[in-house]
């Protein structure tokens, strides 16, 4: 019994369909806003799951000299790794006895997977442009993780050291929101940056780059591995905005008034992620590692010592 309750989170509530659903809307909520920017009229709300669709009945071409396991195997790497992330979330929100300790280090490792799946991909494809890809892949993984660890240790520190998911979230419940203190504030910035890099958005859109790569590590991909690429991004921008929310900004309400005030941080979070898309220049791959491994790990240091000073 308690194995199909398991299978039932993992696939529908809070797991796939549901991260799935929304991170398809917010992706339309990202492609209508940047479409009014730029005086398009943007696509009907359907369009993301209209092309997950029509994609999963395309045929899947698989270049010649590709290695056909790491191929395929590819995309689900990412779309298991961010599917397990957000039912961890959702779980330890819904009810704190099934977090357990170390799951916000499980957490962190599994949202590198998405990039690790980008990187196997281009790699295996034997394209000198998915090469490069995931080349750049690799070093803009080398650069954000840095201080997007530094990041989290900070609500860490605060709840006294405890590395599970419930307990900062309890100790946000009983002292504020990790966000509300000065280091808290100062690393929630740094997370922000960190998460427009892992989801490789303008400006750090190196890897894939559409008008340098056409696409970067998934230029060969087609039909079915190819809408597990997209679908997997779309979740991405749901899952990564509420993981800064669980460690940042005292979690997400399941029930009551609170739902709208957990709503209005995602919105929020959103608006940023689309706000710093539309204003900036794609970085070059040097550009980014100097930005990373310079001002965003000084500030993600600078947070961490405030951190155990206790402000």
């Amino acid at each position: 019994m308690k194995f199909f309750v398991y299978m039932m989170e993992f696939i529908i509530f809070p797991g796939f369909l549901f991260t799935a659903t929304v991170g398809l809307l917010a992706s339309w909520v990202d492609r209508k806003v940047t479409a009014r920017i730029q005086y398009r009229m943007g696509p009907p709300w359907y369009q993301g799951f209209a092309d997950i669709v029509k994609l999963l009945g395309k045929e899947t071409l698989l270049p010649s000299g590709a290695s056909k396991h790491f191929f395929l195997f590819a995309p689900l790497l990412g779309l298991a790794g961010v599917t397990l992330v957000s039912s961890f979330l959702w779980i330890a929100n819904i009810d704190g006895n099934k977090s357990f300790v170390g799951d916000i280090v499980v957490a962190l490792y599994l949202l590198t997977l998405p990039a690790i799946s980008l990187i196997l991909a281009g790699f295996a494809s034997n394209n000198p442009v998915a090469s490069i890809g995931s080349s750049r892949e690799i070093k803009l993984v080398l650069s954000y993780e840095l201080p997007f660890i530094l990041a989290i240790v900070v609500p860490i520190i605060k709840s006294g050291g405890s590395i599970s998911i419930n307990g900062i979230l309890s100790n946000q419940a009983a002292n504020g929101m990790t966000a509300s203190s000065l280091s808290g504030f100062i690393a929630l910035l740094v997370g922000i940056l960190c998460m427009q890099a892992k989801l490789g958005l303008v400006p750090f859109d190196i890897s894939e780059a559409e008008t340098e790569l056409t696409g970067g590590p998934i230029i060969d991909y087609s039909g079915a591995p190819l809408a597990v690429f997209k679908l997997t991004k779309a979740m991405l921008l749901f899952t990564v905005p509420v993981f800064l929310i669980v460690v940042f900004m005292g979690g997400i309400a399941v029930s009551g008034i609170s739902i709208l005030w957990s709503t209005l941080k995602y919105v929020m979070l959103l608006v940023i992620i689309i706000l710093i898309r539309n204003t900036n220049p794609r970085l070059r791959i040097d550009q980014a590692l100097r930005f990373f491994w310079g001002p965003v790990t000084g500030l993600a240091v600078v947070a961490v010592v405030l951190a155990l000073f206790g402000l």
